[in-house]
C-alpha cells in the first residue's frame, strides 16, 4: 500500500489499534469497497470519528460535533460565572472568555461554520449571548468569528504555494480579485473555499 510505503520512508509507525475508517460518498449507488487493511490487520469501519478534536461523520453533518463543543463551552461558562461572583475585573473576565470559551466555540470553525444548520448555529450563539450577559461586554457574534477566521486562513493559503489548496486562489488579470470556483452543488457552495474566496473579494 502507498501509505505504508510512505510511512516507512518517513519513519512513521502506523498503530492499527488506533486507526478507523470512515467513508464519505454522496452517490446514490456507492460502489462496494473492500475492507481496508494495514499491516495485515483489517481497519474497523465506523460511522464517525474524531480527528484533531473534531467529530467527522459519513454524511458530513456537524450536529454531533457542535453538541460536543456546546457541552465543553457550557462547562467553562460555569467558571466564568464563578469569576463574576468573586468580582474579577471586567477586563480579565473578557480575557478569560476569549481565551477559554471563544477558543472552544471556534475550534475548526472554518471547517463546519458554513455547513452547520441554523439551529446549531443558534445554539452556539446563545452561549455567546450568555457570556455577554455575564461579562457585561458586547462580544463578537458567531458569524463574525467565522468570517474573521475564514479570512485569516484564506490569506495564509493564498500566499502559501506549498498548500494543497493554493491553486484554488487564482487572481484575475487585474490582480485585485480572485476567480470564483465552478460550483455545481449546494454542498460545495457551503464549503470553506468558495466562502473564503468570497470573503477575500469583499
Amino acid at each position: 500500500m502507498v501509505y505504508q510505503v510512505w510511512s516507512s520512508h518517513n519513519n512513521l509507525m502506523l498503530n492499527t489499534a488506533k486507526t478507523v475508517e470512515t467513508t464519505v460518498n454522496f452517490r446514490k449507488s456507492p460502489p462496494a469497497l473492500s475492507a481496508l487493511t494495514i499491516l495485515d490487520r483489517t481497519v474497523v469501519a465506523v460511522e464517525s470519528c474524531k480527528f484533531l478534536g473534531t467529530t467527522i461523520t459519513r454524511d458530513l453533518k456537524w450536529d454531533s460535533n457542535i453538541s460536543s463543543i456546546i457541552k465543553r463551552a457550557l462547562q467553562r461558562m460555569c467558571f466564568l460565572r464563578q469569576l463574576r461572583k468573586f468580582n474579577l475585573p471586567q477586563e480579565l473576565m473578557v480575557w478569560f472568555c476569549t481565551a477559554i470559551i471563544e477558543s472552544i466555540i471556534t475550534t475548526s470553525i472554518t471547517v463546519w461554520g458554513s455547513s452547520a444548520t441554523k439551529h446549531d448555529l443558534h445554539r452556539l450563539q446563545r452561549i455567546i449571548r450568555s457570556a455577554e450577559r455575564t461579562t457585561g461586554v458586547k462580544l463578537p457574534t458567531l458569524l463574525e468569528l467565522h468570517a474573521s477566521r475564514t479570512r485569516k486562513r484564506a490569506e495564509k493559503i493564498s500566499t502559501d504555494p506549498s498548500h494543497a489548496g493554493h491553486h484554488l486562489f487564482q487572481l484575475h488579470p487585474s490582480g485585485r480579485r480572485f476567480s470564483q470556483m465552478r460550483i455545481r452543488t449546494s454542498r460545495l457552495q457551503r464549503s470553506f473555499f468558495p466562502q473564503a474566496i468570497t470573503l477575500l473579494n469583499s
